[in-house]
């Protein structure tokens, strides 16, 4: 008996240690689930937070000087987004990506390729003639520089026409802005923005040097059609000539971008300096000359216009022109003025005085016409006597001579008897 209680209490040993172990298991197998389902919720709640965030970080804003387009795997969705008060919504990458290009910005570009060359420490202070360490010849790698048209010369004695090509320094600002951003996503390249980098600065960097050249182009068309002496009297025609040059390349390459109105300006030029004392002289010759020939013009229209009025010249057209009608050279003579009008006058009157005394004569003499056929020598001598009571009338000395007489002359006649003025004669009748 005591050999069986023996033999139950070593049975009943090993079971009490596993049953102690099975329920340590179970316990951490509990608080392991429990875990793990924490965990869970945890995760699931995290991703919740973040697909919204990733869903929020799809509401996209524009600004109100800016325009975006959306990318849908890389090509453009639908139409260009306008700013408005609220946010756009779209797919957020890699589905879709929302690029805003800044419209309402004017840049402002200065071109200083034609200029000479300049240390950094010139280029602040800005001279407009550097006349210190001027090397005596110019650099064509460094020292930038336009060719204008060459001045017209008079032909010289051999025949031959000469001609003076020059050469001209200039300083440009133009002021772009980017109008139509379908276009210019499409058609102009623009670098990938890094992480830290502003978009508009990557767009300036990677379009300015294409403006560049462009507007070089522009200048260098342009400048050739004109002389230095035109360059230098800084007139608006070259600016506008270029502006109009390049916003026609522009808008040949479908870039998007624009030109300001009246943004490209001249903004300085000068002379090469190595022909400094040279070209001023020259250039004063050639501003005297100007002057002279446009005093000698000013001068000619006002004789002109002193002498016929400002219809001068088109009268004068006219009366060259055989296919002009008489009635619009009938006009023009009756819409002249000055002295010309004068002289017109004057003849038109002298032509009307002749013409009556000439009719007033035939009359007359129409009237004698029956009475010199009657009796001729008494008309004849009729005409002779008033003709000669006439003449007689306006002659102060009057020497009466008969036939067969002997005539003496006296040389140093009475110097007190005098023709009398027609003041006198005036004041008589």
């Amino acid at each position: 008996m005591a050999q069986e209680n023996q033999k139950d209490k070593e049975d009943l040993q090993p079971a009490e240690p596993a049953a102690a172990a099975a329920g340590e298991l179970d316990a951490a197998s509990r608080s392991l689930s429990e875990a793990l389902r924490i965990s869970f919720i945890v995760l699931k709640l995290i991703m919740i937070v973040l697909v919204g965030l990733f869903l929020l970080s799809a509401f996209e804003t524009v600004g109100p000087d800016e325009q975006a387009i959306v990318l849908q795997f890389g090509k453009i969705r639908g139409e260009i987004l306008e700013p408005r008060g609220r946010p756009y919504w779209v797919f957020p990458r890699p589905i879709e990506e929302i690029i805003k290009i800044p419209v309402a910005k004017k840049v402002p570009l200065d071109i200083r390729s034609f200029w000479y060359y300049q240390s950094p420490q010139r280029m602040l202070s800005e001279p407009s003639i550097e006349k210190t360490r001027v090397l005596p010849e110019l650099d064509p790698i460094k020292d930038g520089y336009c060719i204008t048209r060459s001045e017209q010369q008079e032909e010289s004695i051999s025949g031959s026409s000469g001609s003076d090509y020059n050469i001209v320094h200039s300083r440009w600002q133009f002021t772009y802005q980017i109008t139509r951003p379908e276009l210019f996503f499409k058609n102009v390249y623009v670098e990938d923005a890094k992480p830290g980098e502003i978009y508009f600065d990557v767009i300036k960097k990677s379009i300015e040097p294409l403006l560049q050249d462009l507007f070089e182009d522009a200048v260098v068309t342009t400048m050739v059609n004109y002389t230095i002496n035109e360059v230098l009297s800084a007139s608006s025609e070259i600016p506008d000539e270029v502006e109009e040059f390049l916003r026609t390349k522009l808008k040949e390459i479908e870039s998007g971008i624009e030109i300001t109105t009246a943004s490209v300006l001249l903004t300085n030029k000068t002379w090469p300096r190595q022909v400094d004392d040279a070209f001023q002289d020259s250039h004063k010759a050639s501003q005297e000359s100007q002057k002279a020939i446009s005093e000698a013009r000013n001068y000619a229209q006002n004789i002109l216009n002193e002498a016929a009025g400002t219809v001068a010249e088109q009268l004068s057209a006219a009366l060259q022109d055989d296919s002009a009608s008489e009635q619009a050279k009938e006009l023009l003579w009756s819409q002249l003025a000055g002295t010309a009008q004068e002289k017109l006058f004057e003849a038109r009157a002298y032509r009307s005085e002749v013409v009556d005394n000439a009719r007033g004569s035939a009359d007359y003499l129409q009237s004698l016409l029956p009475e010199y056929r009657k009796r001729p020598e008494l008309v004849i001598q009729s005409i002779y006597r008033d003709a000669t009571e006439e003449v007689l009338a306006n002659v102060d000395e009057k020497f009466v001579i008969p036939k067969g007489a002997e005539l003496r002359i006296l040389v140093n006649r009475d110097p007190t008897i005098k023709r009398k003025s027609k003041a006198q004669e005036t004041q008589q009748d």
